[in-house]
């Protein structure tokens, strides 16, 4: 994939998952009237989902070049959202067991915004 479908995939993404949280962020404030743990669990879920939707929207418009490390801030990106986001919303919503997949999603969250860090210093020495 050219780096134009790349960052038309992070567009796509970053909106889908954008709508996605502030749908799950209403639902948290009206959803959970007897159960304000899972309000809790889905709120920060859908803040989180939101932060990194606005995120791959940023590297829609950053992705250049080879662009392979901000390429894998993405994958990074949505990996995190359907880990960590995926368990609290799982969490909130049914009796699965999934809060031990919570950790890999902010694992990769974490790995993603050093992935895009190290973009910008590989960038910058490479226009040098």
């Amino acid at each position: 994939m050219d780096r134009h479908g790349v960052a038309r995939l992070w567009l796509f993404l970053g909106g889908l998952s954008g709508a996605m949280a502030v749908g799950f962020g209403a639902y948290a404030a009206h959803g959970f009237p007897d159960a304000p743990e899972a309000a809790q669990w889905v709120d920060k879920a859908s803040r989180y989902q939101m932060y990194h939707a606005l995120a791959l929207l940023a590297l829609a418009g950053l992705q250049r070049g080879d662009g392979r490390l901000a390429c894998l801030a993405g994958i990074l990106f949505v990996a995190g959202t359907l880990l960590f986001c995926g368990a609290l919303y799982g969490l909130a919503l049914t009796s699965l067991p999934v809060a031990w997949v919570a950790p890999f999603g902010g694992s990769a969250f974490i790995l993603g915004w050093l992935a895009l860090a190290a973009a910008a210093i590989l960038e910058k020495r490479q226009r040098e």
